[in-house]
């Protein structure tokens, strides 16, 4: 009798076991309040307002006037951008900034697709929302959420946006697409209170998507977007139907992935590891730990005093401009650091460069949109989510020049359903911006995978 009790308890603890490790937990949140003091005692706004982005003389003579007040302060000979911005180019930016950059062209330009506001947990959320036009009869549209990062924005989208509103291809999909500013960037209004980390942007933006009336919907996103569409996927696995990413670190180092980084160099075949992969990882203390704190200094400051040096660039648009315009350098090409003018126009315009600057400059978001950092990092490396696997099906574009390298064995310990690793020609962190017509169109074959469309 007593064995078969105990044989019992073996094999009772044993499914047991089985079960909980089998189990695909689901990350929790609970509901914030992050406008200003405590919650009104009244029905939730959930009204959807228009929202027109705007500028007057007033704005422009102010943004003139400090411009003019600039002091420069002279690079070191010699010294390209591997000190950071270099001072010599930076006139130049400025010049033509000052003197031949059209601020109200392009605000036209970004009224080109609809934006709008919508209040959840207290605050003022932006979104640009973009419906398919002339959509051919029985063609339902699949909506898409795209989600930007630091020190990016929603107009890091604007030339994607038409390549999937509106495909030239018969046969592609068209999606509709909506690009929300995160709590705290851009025309979002920032959080009133600490603790706003990706956990409660996933949570927001779940709110926003159904607010809309999305009850599934795809999701796409690179740097902050990336974890930010990572949690979304944890909270709510069943309302996303696909996962797509440009970026993503990883978050948990596990076996895997150190027995690759150990021995990949010499059996690169064992852990799926091409020629690009091994380039980008070795050698490993050149390429992962001193690249990283070459490129890792704002994330420091950022991740403990923002308000601090936030302060002297909420201030002064061209200190900004070198602040933000150094990365859109550096992380499109790290070989750039080694250029007069940083490279910065091989992939990108300057009226595109300086559109972004000033969606940052005139909303006045860089100390919120820094705070960021502070929020996800001051709770630690640790947190649930870190920890958790992803079981949405996920595509991933791999972008040569990213600023961290993930390799498709590195991806799929995160993400268990990975349906698309895509090794991209050309391109690097801002890839939405730099090749658009590339990341739309790896968006393009995943959600047809998914959709089991013919690619």
């Amino acid at each position: 009798m007593f064995t078969e009790v105990l044989l019992a308890l073996v094999v009772g603890g044993v499914i047991y076991f089985l079960v909980q490790k089998s189990k695909r937990h689901q990350l929790k949140s609970e509901d914030g309040w992050w406008g200003e003091g405590t919650p009104p005692d009244r029905e939730e706004d959930v009204s959807i307002r228009p929202y027109t982005v705007r500028t007057d003389k007033e704005e422009l003579e102010d943004l003139y006037r400090r411009i003019d007040q600039t002091r420069s302060f002279p690079s070191l000979e010699d010294s390209q951008f591997t000190y950071g911005f270099n001072s010599q180019y930076l006139q130049n930016v400025v010049s033509y900034w000052r003197h031949d950059f059209d601020w109200r062209r392009q605000v036209e330009k970004l009224n080109k697709y609809p934006h709008y506001k919508t209040n959840i947990e207290g605050i003022d959320v932006h979104y640009v929302h973009v419906r398919p036009k002339n959509l051919p009869e029985g063609v339902t549209a699949v909506p898409l959420l795209m989600v930007h990062g630091w020190p990016g924005s929603f107009y890091e989208f604007y030339r994607m946006i038409p390549l999937l509103t509106e495909p030239s291809n018969p046969d592609d999909i068209v999606f509709e697409v909506v690009c929300p500013s995160i709590p705290g960037y851009c025309f979002s209004e920032a959080p009133h209170k600490k603790g706003f980390d990706s956990v409660c942007a996933a949570r927001v933006f779940h709110k926003l998507m159904k607010r809309l009336g999305f009850q599934q919907f795809y999701a796409h996103g690179g740097d902050w977007g990336w974890i930010i569409t990572t949690n979304m996927a944890q909270l709510e696995p069943k309302i996303i139907k696909g996962l797509h990413l440009n970026f993503a670190p990883p978050s948990k180092p596990g076996l895997p992935m150190v027995l690759s980084i150990m021995l990949g160099r010499h059996f690169p075949k064992m852990f799926g590891f091409n020629e690009h992969d091994i380039q980008r990882i070795y050698p490993v203390v050149q390429n992962l730990v001193v690249e990283s704190v070459k490129e890792s200094g704002y994330m420091h400051i950022q991740a403990t005093k923002p308000d601090t040096v936030g302060r002297g660039l909420n201030d002064s648009p061209v200190g900004l401009a070198a602040y933000i315009l150094e990365k859109f350098s550096t992380w499109t090409d790290h070989d750039f650091r080694n250029l007069d003018d940083g490279g910065l126009t091989r992939k990108f315009s300057l009226d595109d460069l300086l559109t972004n600057v000033m969606i940052y400059w005139t909303s006045g978001c860089i100390i919120s949109s820094m705070r960021f950092y502070k929020e996800n990092f001051s709770k630690g490396l640790d947190q649930p989510h870190s920890k958790m696997p992803v079981h949405v099906p996920t595509g991933f574009a791999c972008f040569p020049n990213e600023l961290m390298h993930t390799p498709k064995l590195w991806v799929q310990q995160k993400y268990r359903k990975l349906k698309t690793f895509t090794p991209m020609a050309r391109g690097g962190h801002f890839a939405a911006m730099e090749e658009p017509e590339l990341m739309a169109q790896d968006i393009q074959n995943f959600t047809k995978m998914q959709e089991k469309r013919k690619k």
